[in-house]
């Protein structure tokens, strides 16, 4: 007899039929947040509407380098995944699973283990090892196609905030990625170095590094569960979904050296110059600095990534045929990062982060705060779907906050990292880049990702009020 779906498995599904109906398109959060914030501003501040509109036009640029380097982090990570090196990896990984439980929680493993070092580079390398196992028919009855796709977004639903590409982190320890006001806030008259916060107070807090392992044995366990038995999912011909049978690295015309430009395009040469000479600035870089972990921001990132993909793909004419693959994902981020600078502008230019400051310590005590702002940062990432974007709009008077309670700084940060991963899960817009890849929309995967949200909500605001404790004020 054909197994039957367990009860996580049966809510997953329910769910899944829900979202189809439901759930509207990322932009949309967008608009309806710059509404909110608007009406926030002319009822809970002195403001003049006309005052308002300023804030919102001066602010609507101000985050053009930071959306270039979230762009980048997407860009290299689609890079560094479909190099040639990683499209054997992947083939001889998806070669591994013999059930239908066992692939998806084989992709949500390696969605979130590579999350933590990139976020980008995870969804796609882990997408592309939910398609190869999709392509094969060696699994028991089949897997379903809903579950792997959703299955590969898990890093950014889980960990990705509390590793090397986490977007407030990172802010926090590049000078130049937040407005100045917001460095005074945090420096809080110079207690805070230039407002400053490194890496060993945030994503290197053995608090923070003790969570990651916890999140991924949880989450891999309910898609276990949640994933439907043999006989009972959908696989891609059952959704009408042809899958294309070729390799998974880049094809690129061979040229061979019929002209000297074709060449130059196809030969080593030029990618081994770029190696040896950004490889050897990033050493002399991290030798000049005083400690390495302090060094590390979005530029050096996204560097080491890129130089990373250059040595994978061999030649120029594959690392630019990459890159072309990948800018279509990035879409999302040009047109609504704007967005999301104009309500920063209004929160600041109006003092409604001042208002918002005061709540906060009205409604919570030093052991409680933490927990408040994992709750906010995951109800606010459903409107701002940006864990960069979003730490601008509420870093004012979260921090603010903190320092009044005497909460430690790092650990905020990293509370809000633990909440904004749980946001993602339920708010569609970063599954964009790989749904794609599956031909599938956000609403076909989102049963499996809310029964994940469900879960692990709970356990993070455990681990986040528990471990908080342990940690003294300001660092």
């Amino acid at each position: 007899m054909t197994e039957q779906p367990g009860a996580v498995a049966r809510l997953a599904l329910a769910l899944t039929d829900w979202t189809e109906r439901w759930v509207p398109d990322a932009f949309i959060f967008a608009l309806l947040a710059t509404v909110l914030v608007i009406v926030a501003g002319v009822t809970a501040t002195p403001a003049t509407p006309m005052q308002i509109v300023d804030a919102w036009g001066r602010g609507f640029w101000e985050l053009i380098p930071f959306t270039l380097q979230m762009a980048l982090i997407i860009i290299t990570g689609h890079v560094l995944a479909t190099s040639p090196p990683m499209g054997r990896l992947i083939r001889a990984i998806a070669s591994w699973p013999r059930t239908p439980r066992g692939a998806v929680a084989l992709v949500a493993v390696f969605a979130m283990a590579s999350s933590w070092f990139n976020w980008g580079f995870s969804l796609v390398f882990s997408a592309m090892i939910a398609l190869e196992i999709a392509r094969r028919q060696d699994i028991d009855g089949g897997v379903d196609y809903r579950a792997l796709a959703a299955a590969s977004f898990l890093g950014l639903g889980s960990v990705w905030a509390q590793g090397l590409s986490g977007s407030a982190a990172l802010q926090m320890a590049t000078p130049g990625a937040l407005q100045p006001q917001i460095r005074d806030i945090v420096a809080h008259g110079g207690l805070v170095a230039g407002g400053i916060i490194p890496f060993r107070h945030t994503i290197f807090l053995w608090q923070s590094l003790v969570s990651v392992p916890i999140e991924i044995a949880i989450v891999t366990l309910v898609m276990y569960l949640a994933t439907p038995p043999a006989g009972r999912g959908k696989a891609a011909k059952d959704l009408g979904i042809t899958l294309e049978t070729e390799k998974l690295e880049l094809k690129t015309e061979n040229q061979g050296s019929q002209t000297p430009g074709a060449w130059l395009e196809h030969s080593p040469i030029l990618t081994w110059c770029v190696v040896a000479l950004g490889g050897t600035y990033l050493v002399r870089y991290f030798l000049q600095a005083g400690e390495p972990l302090n060094a590390i921001n979005l530029n050096i990132l996204n560097l080491a990534f890129l130089l990373v993909g250059f040595a994978l793909h061999g030649t120029p004419v594959r690392l630019m045929k990459a890159v072309q693959n990948a800018t279509p994902a990035i879409w999302g981020v040009i047109l609504q990062f704007p967005f999301y600078a104009g309500i920063a502008g209004i929160i600041t230019g109006t003092h409604l982060s001042d208002r918002l400051a005061d709540v906060f310590v009205r409604l919570s005590t030093q052991a409680t705060f933490p927990l408040l702002v994992a709750v906010y940062s995951a109800v606010l990432g459903v409107f701002v779907p940006s864990g960069g974007s979003k730490w601008v709009i509420i870093a004012p008077y979260v921090m603010d906050a903190a320092h009044k309670l005497h909460v430690h700084l790092g650990w905020i940060v990293s509370t809000y990292d633990l909440g904004e991963a749980l946001a993602n899960l339920v708010q569609p817009f970063w599954m964009l880049p790989i749904l794609g890849l599956f031909k599938l929309g956000a609403r076909d995967v989102m049963g499996y990702t809310i029964v994940v949200f469900l879960v692990l909500t709970p356990v993070v605001l455990i681990l986040v009020t528990l471990l908080g404790m342990t940690l003294g004020y300001p660092l």
